[in-house]
């Protein structure tokens, strides 16, 4: 997300550091590709042009004037000016309420609300520790119905019956009952959608919404639908009581331009973002980080918690333990580590969240180990015996065609992963005897993640 917008600002960004001064005449020119910038990224032009007047008005004040390095003081005004427009501060879901707290999700046809009801009853589950229950009030599409009953039950979420020939508020009704009933914390509640704002629609959402008496109601809305997303948002914050945002298929949108303007239109916080079609694929909206991200700057605060949540950490430290007792990393322990990456978003989504130096081009690193290429490394070492991958050296040029074939690659395919492995058996010999010691010394924190303690 941002991709487009996030290269243009750092090309900005550029520009500008290091620069001993900063006349009228070049905070003009910063402005206006500031403002290029926003609109190609398809932010609304209200929003466009209060941002950038607020960061000139920001930077041919004192605030720049007095700093040492005015480059840098113009782009820490235009990080805290981001942060403002995102929403300053991240905005947790309000879960102090007399059980079953009911949440809402309301919103256009397609934005992706069922799934997202899924994703976000299984952080509530995983994350929250809380017991939920999932509804679906569309009856305008029975298919709707049935793919969140078959998400409940991949979620561990437990799932209220409804039928397409029932009144939306009699569904509700019932749901409340079976949620008071089933002693579970949150209810969740799945709308009905549309494919254009009409007043039907809006009679009947705010009609459920009467019924279910929610004490959050978000508004779901796909992050790619650009300027549409921003009258929809409108419309329905004209109707309901929002109390905040969700946006969707934030992974597939390189402009990004709907989260600076929903926010901005409505006033309306961001709570998350859905980044892939994985039900854990939801992550808690912190607007001080995607400025970072935006800016360039990464966001290894995220980076972190991704890792503590979705890395096995049984895995990781058995794989410690065993490379501290002086045995070899193997290719079934290299399987382990790419699959990991994998459950990760790929190793497109951790780039999107490290720091990179300006000549580092991250496009052409997500093509040079994009998810298809690690996914054809999985399937080869999956083509090997169990005995292979653990004395891969066995592995001569019979074998090699043997599995080749098995894993629909060319030998070709085979060499470079034994290359591959033969690098990163190297490393953790390395790390093992210290050398993450020596590395970590110099990482902000100086410590250890666990297993590699001594």
């Amino acid at each position: 997300m941002f991709e487009n917008l996030s290269g243009r600002l750092q090309d900005v960004a550029r520009g500008i550091t290091g620069k001993g001064r900063l006349s009228d005449a070049n905070i003009k020119d910063t402005m206006r590709q500031v403002r290029l910038a926003l609109l190609e990224a398809d932010v609304a032009l209200p929003v466009v042009k209060s941002f950038t007047e607020r960061v000139r008005l920001r930077a041919v004040g004192e605030e720049v004037s007095k700093s040492l390095t005015p480059g840098q003081a113009l782009i820490k005004i235009i990080h805290a000016e981001l942060v403002a427009v995102l929403g300053a501060a991240t905005v947790p879901l309000d879960l102090k309420a007399q059980p079953p707290v009911v949440i809402l999700l309301a919103g256009l046809q397609g934005a992706g609300k069922t799934t997202t009801a899924a994703k976000l009853a299984r952080k509530l589950i995983d994350t929250d520790r809380k017991s939920v229950m999932l509804v679906s009030v569309d009856t305008h599409r029975p298919a709707a119905i049935l793919q969140l009953q078959t998400l409940a039950a991949e979620v561990g979420a437990l799932h209220s019956a409804s039928d397409a020939s029932e009144r939306p508020v009699d569904i509700v009704a019932r749901a409340l009952v079976d949620a008071r009933r089933a002693h579970v914390d949150v209810l969740i509640v799945d709308t009905a959608g549309r494919l254009h704002i009409d007043e039907e629609m809006m009679q009947e959402v705010v009609a459920v919404h009467e019924a279910a008496a929610p004490h959050e109601t978000l508004f779901v809305v796909d992050s790619m639908a650009g300027q549409d997303a921003v009258n929809a948002a409108t419309a329905f914050d004209q109707s309901l009581p929002l109390t905040g945002v969700i946006l969707t298929k934030a992974d597939g949108d390189a402009k990004g331009g709907v989260a600076l303007s929903v926010r901005q239109v409505t006033g309306k916080s961001i709570r998350f973002l859905g980044v892939g079609e994985k039900t854990d694929a939801l992550e808690v909206f912190h607007p001080d980080r995607m400025a970072s991200r935006i800016l360039g700057m990464g966001d290894v605060l995220s980076l972190v918690e991704e890792i503590e949540d979705k890395v096995e950490k049984v895995k990781a430290e058995k794989l410690a333990r065993k490379l501290q007792k002086g045995k070899s990393f193997d290719l079934g322990d290299l399987k382990d580590q790419l699959e990991q990456m994998m459950n990760m978003g790929g190793f497109g989504a951790l780039l999107e969240k490290l720091p990179l130096p300006g000549k580092i081009n991250p496009a052409a690193l997500k093509s040079a180990a994009n998810e298809q290429q690690i996914k054809r490394q999985i399937a080869v070492i999956n083509s090997m015996t169990p005995g292979e991958r653990r004395f891969p050296k066995t592995i001569n040029g019979s074998r090699k065609k043997r599995i080749a074939a098995g894993a629909g690659q060319q030998i070709q395919d085979v060499n470079r992963l034994l290359k591959q492995h033969t690098q990163m058996e190297r490393m953790m010999k390395k790390l093992s005897k210290g050398g993450m010691k020596k590395m970590m010394r110099g990482m902000p924190g100086g410590g250890l993640p666990p297993g590699f303690r001594q």
